[in-house]
């Protein structure tokens, strides 16, 4: 079964665009970095690591609760590495993203096979990564490494 998702785009001022995703969800203004833009709202890079990121959170939360865990409160921070390619363009080269889990390792039980598999139900992380490399660390509330 396929899914259609449909975005929409519209030029408010320069390089600040009204990003209309569905009739439920307010509009969203992204802007480039100055010097292009002003800066007054995310930029396409940002839209993109904020996307993997919260793929990401989604997914791990969803493999935790098919054990019927609860690891709440998620926390995630990604970061996206741009620098110029062999032509000299500007690209994500790559992606690093640390999610934190609001509890300890030893309160979550089948926390190992949650770990093993919750990066393959991420649409997009799994999509992202045909072109670009992405790192996924996970750490328990006290700082723990996990993977």
């Amino acid at each position: 079964m396929s899914q259609v998702v449909t975005v929409s785009l519209k030029q408010d001022t320069d390089f600040r665009f009204a990003i209309h995703f569905s009739d439920n969800v307010p509009v969203l203004y992204g802007d480039e970095p100055p010097p292009l833009g002003k800066g007054e709202g995310p930029s396409p890079a940002d839209l993109l690591a904020a996307a993997v990121g919260n793929c990401l959170s989604d997914s791990l939360l969803f493999a935790l609760r098919k054990f019927k865990q609860a690891p709440e409160p998620i926390q995630t921070a990604v970061t996206a590495t741009i620098d110029r390619n062999a032509e000299n363009r500007l690209r994500v080269m790559n992606m690093t993203v640390k999610l934190t889990l609001g509890m300890l390792e030893s309160s979550l039980s089948y926390l190992d096979r949650a770990l093993a598999q919750f990066e393959e139900f991420c649409i997009v992380t799994q999509s992202v990564r045909q072109g670009i490399p992405v790192t996924v660390e996970v750490y328990d509330r006290s700082g723990k490494r996990l993977k």
